[in-house]
């Protein structure tokens, strides 16, 4: 996004040194690792990109944005161990290059080395950080948790689902651009808006993903299409075709989501056919529609010139932009 090249120049340039550290070595070194692999730093970035909106220097937000990225990746590392993945963007993931143990505790360090980039704050500024940080923390865990209960639960709600990715991952987008504001010094008021301006948008993303998981091309979505239902993972797809489906279309949906062919195509292909058939895919398609307005809504009383405002709207378009 060309939009956000400053920020994420930055954030690269302080993350190289954001570590100082280096021994024990087999406690730094994974740190250090997971941190060069890369990947979007959408999060961080939008903490820079924030305070710069609201008037700020961007770089006063860099040790807010830098917390957010180990966090982040934290949560990966440990995500990573009970998936028990191997890669993680195309490397071999901690625990795979190390072990379980040093993985854990590694992440268990990045975590408090994010709690210290808020010390770099005055004290009624770290309080915010300190404050907004744990609360999303933990519901982060929280949605990781139902995440995890879901998938040996029947009766799983829609309602249930949109909480679950709601904190999984949309809480840690929009308290990465609260924290930009905080930074900012902006209006309580402002700072609230810019915080569900992100949320929404993030919820109306991780949807947009379960859609183009099915529905998207390949070569855009960057993805294997058909994953989830490889997976038997119960998106928002699969729950709106068990409520709103045939009795027809549940029971072949629950019997296709408990097996696992060696070649799947047949099922991809029957279980697209249902979800388009129940109307799941056009619910689907609404909800992202009604997040992503929602999230707009937002941007409309920002105390921001027009200018900023449409910076902050095109970053929205450019990120829902997947060929839906």
């Amino acid at each position: 996004m060309q939009s956000l090249q400053l920020y994420s120049g930055t954030l690269r340039e302080y993350l190289q040194n954001a570590i100082n550290q280096k021994e024990p070595s087999h406690l730094y070194q994974p740190i250090d690792y997971i941190l060069s692999l890369g990947g979007k730093r959408i999060r961080p970035t939008l903490t820079l990109l924030v305070c710069d909106i609201f008037g700020e220097d961007h770089k006063k937000a860099i040790n807010a944005a830098l917390a957010v990225e180990l966090f982040h990746n934290f949560s990966l590392i440990h995500d990573d161990i009970m998936d028990n993945a191997p890669l993680r963007r195309g490397k071999e993931t901690v625990h795979e290059k190390w072990d379980v143990n040093t993985a854990i505790l590694s992440g268990d360090a990045m975590l408090i080395l994010a709690y210290q980039f808020f010390e770099n704050y005055e004290p009624k500024m770290f309080q915010k950080l300190a404050m907004l940080f744990s609360k999303t923390a933990l519901e982060v865990c929280e949605g990781q948790q139902w995440d995890m209960d879901f998938e040996t639960r029947d009766d799983v709600t829609l309602e249930e689902y949109l909480k679950m990715i709601d904190y999984k991952t949309a809480v840690l987008i929009g308290a990465a651009m609260k924290m930009g504001a905080i930074v900012a010094k902006t209006s309580e008021a402002d700072a609230e808006k810019i915080y569900q301006f992100g949320r929404n948008l993030g919820i109306a993303f991780q949807l947009q993903d379960d859609y183009l998981d099915v529905f998207g091309n390949p070569e855009n979505f960057g993805k294997q299409v058909g994953g989830d239902i490889i997976s038997n993972k119960k998106t928002f797809l699969y729950l709106n075709s068990l409520e709103n489906g045939s009795m027809k279309e549940k029971e072949d949906l629950q019997n296709l989501f408990s097996i696992n062919p060696k070649d799947p195509a047949d099922k991809i292909e029957t279980v697209k056919q249902i979800y388009e058939s129940s109307g799941a895919s056009e619910a689907t398609k609404k909800a992202i529609e009604l997040y992503t307005l929602k999230a707009f809504e937002n941007l409309e009383s920002l105390n921001i010139s027009n200018e900023k405002r449409q910076q902050l709207q095109t970053f929205g378009n450019e990120l829902m932009r997947r060929n839906i």
